[in-house]
């Protein structure tokens, strides 16, 4: 059997993020609904852009973010996603193999450039995302590295990688790789509008056990089991057969499994400054534990730590390392 050489694989789209503070009525003048994600296209990217203000931008992308937060406790993450040769992707996989992440995907030649994420957050700390999808749509199972996906513990996919057909193809190309080599599969459901859109296939990658584990916020597993009562989702996720990880906010988290239930508290934060990135490092914490053979419990309470980290700050990369932060919190990384 292929040895473990990666904590986690991440597999997701490429974006640079660029980020923004708004007052309310900036979302109101422009139409957005607050808390969405929504894809635009070059025109809308452009226009938006120009309106944002002063910008801080950051290497991102939710896969991205994760495998970051995985080095940054001292883990061996792996990363694929597509970016072009261009600025942004040269930044891209500066930042990404400079962050400690092992990240080798063939970039785009043509016409397509590098995926941004525009972010604008209001004074609450909500985030608002407005993302041009460029070269990463291009991804595809010719981009799958099988003896990448083989060294994993555990390849962790975004929901949003459903979208581009391609890329759909890839992440079952990179399921069935895993499965073969006895290695895990998680995905995460992203956001509740992409559960909308590929409902019945994302059931039906848990109960087929193309997926062993799965990531969720309250919003996303009410959407995918079609329920307004968390406890009735809840008890839909048990029954799916695969493990569940559920963040609940400022309520903490809950790993949920056909045989148990484990709930975990949030870490108390007296300051939010901005809730980007926090679903992306809970699944880092909670992806390195699982690769150490960590409880659910102290898995799940060292995702929680990490999250509460990245919502002090602007951006959703730690901006200190998780493994000092884990270690001043009684955990051995």
């Amino acid at each position: 059997m292929t040895e473990i050489r990666f904590d986690a694989l991440c597999i997701g789209n490429a974006i640079c993020d660029v980020f923004a503070h708004v007052e309310e009525d900036f979302l109101l003048q422009e139409g957005l609904v607050k808390g969405s994600m929504r894809l635009i296209e070059t025109d809308e990217a452009v226009a938006l852009f120009n309106k944002m203000g002063q910008t801080v931008r950051i290497s991102g992308g939710s896969a991205g973010n994760t495998a970051a937060g995985i080095a940054s406790l001292g883990g061996r993450p792996a990363y694929f996603g597509k970016v072009a040769e261009d600025e942004l992707g040269d930044s891209y996989y500066h930042d990404m193999n400079g962050t400690g992440v092992y990240y080798n995907t063939p970039r785009l030649r043509e016409w397509k450039p590098t995926a941004r994420s525009m972010i604008l957050i209001t004074p609450d700390g909500e985030r608002t995302m407005n993302t041009y999808l460029g070269a990463c749509t291009e991804f595809s199972p010719s981009d799958v590295d099988e003896d990448v996906v083989a060294a994993a513990a555990v390849t962790y996919m975004e929901g949003y990688l459903w979208d581009p057909e391609e890329a759909k193809k890839a992440f079952l190309a990179a399921a069935e790789i895993a499965h073969k080599h006895d290695r895990k599969v998680a995905i995460t459901l992203s956001d509740s509008f992409c559960v909308d859109r590929y409902r019945d296939e994302f059931t039906g990658l848990l109960s087929d056990g193309v997926v062993d584990l799965m990531f969720a916020n309250e919003h996303e597993i009410k959407a995918l089991y079609q329920t307004g009562d968390l406890d009735t989702a809840i008890s839909a996720a048990r029954e799916s057969g695969a493990m569940t990880a559920l963040t609940l906010g400022k309520e903490g988290a809950m790993i949920i499994t056909p045989e148990e239930t484990v709930k975990v508290p949030a870490q108390q934060v007296d300051n939010v400054v901005d809730l980007t990135g926090a679903g992306d490092l809970f699944a880092a914490g909670f992806l390195f534990g699982l690769a150490r053979d960590y409880s659910l419990t102290n898995a799940a309470e060292l995702g929680c730590i990490c999250a509460s980290s990245v919502i002090k700050h602007v951006g959703a990369r730690p901006e200190r390392p998780l493994k000092n932060l884990a270690a001043q919190n009684g955990f051995e990384v």
